[in-house]
């Protein structure tokens, strides 16, 4: 199978995002739903909905357990905040499909996971959704991909508008094999678990590999060790779920939210230093390179 593709500005430049110039209302630019989040790490939800809207994104609503809701509210007024019922120990229970079900077909894109506690009822909350959900284009990341490879025939039900977004731990879960073996190949890791969801996957790290079910490649080394921190693969969901939301394709979503991801680690490092920038700061840097991209 050939080799990755390399991901830079002049391929980029060469499948221009969809624009939106001149009038038009927030609903053009489609509406985001951001489903996650626990009493324990209730900011990640705030950080992927942060830059849902900085992708472009025209619409935001966030999801995460009722305790968390009035504060998540005030921290973020350009939201509206759905409260869901919430587990004993803080995390949102099996029972919110319901809301979410009713909030995510309205929704252009979903993103699931972010900050999500684990366990049973997690992995019963993203079951349902994906046997239920039709109207979203989906971006699963964290605590939502534990059950994917139970959920397999349910994913395949979003084929060509789905993106996973797994690390090496969690592409070993995925794939019940060892982390060694994904850090040997995960190319090629990337692609068997494309084929086996029929998802666009993100394999992150130092190189990120973004993968179609076909076995089509590219990768992008665009980074830096500054994106190595807590909360920036919150950020790169969100800036893929708001790319979704203003009409891009999973993959070229995919393919345009790593390298602007990336980016703005470069723009953050130039400013204040390799490390120590935070994922929170990652969000405000899109737009300009947004822009820069289309001049």
């Amino acid at each position: 199978m050939s080799a990755a593709t390399p991901v830079d500005a002049a391929l980029l430049r060469g499948m221009p995002l969809p624009k939106h110039d001149g009038g038009g209302s927030k609903d053009v630019r489609g509406s985001v739903l951001v489903a996650g989040g626990s009493e324990e790490v209730p900011g990640a939800v705030l950080l992927s909905g942060t830059a849902a809207l900085r992708a472009g994104a025209g619409r935001l609503r966030l999801a995460i357990c009722d305790s968390m809701a009035p504060a998540l509210a005030v921290a973020m007024p350009e939201a509206r905040v759905i409260g869901l019922p919430r587990t004993p120990e803080g995390g949102i229970a099996a029972t919110a499909a319901a809301p979410l079900l009713r909030y995510g077909n309205q929704a252009k894109a979903l993103v699931l996971g972010p900050g999500m506690s684990g366990g049973r009822e997690a992995e019963a909350l993203v079951a349902a959704l994906l046997q239920e959900l039709s109207g979203p284009a989906l971006v699963l990341d964290a605590a939502a991909l534990a059950p994917l490879a139970g959920c397999r025939e349910a994913l395949r039900r979003h084929a060509g508008r789905a993106v996973i977004t797994p690390h090496d731990g969690e592409m070993a879960r995925l794939l019940d094999i060892s982390r060694e073996e994904v850090l040997a190949d995960p190319l090629g890791m990337a692609r068997r678990a494309a084929a086996l969801l029929q998802v666009v996957v993100i394999m992150k790290g130092a190189c990120s590999h973004i993968v179609t079910p076909d076995g089509d490649a590219w990768a992008s080394d665009h980074g830096n060790i500054g994106l190595a921190t807590s909360g920036s693969g919150d950020v790169l969901s969100g800036i893929i779920a708001g790319l979704l939301a203003r009409g891009a394709t999973p993959l070229q979503a995919a393919i345009w939210g790593v390298w602007v991801h990336g980016e703005a680690g470069h723009r953050l490092a130039r400013a204040q230093g390799p490390v120590g920038y935070l994922a929170r700061e990652l969000p405000a840097e899109v737009p300009r390179i947004l822009a820069d991209l289309a001049a």
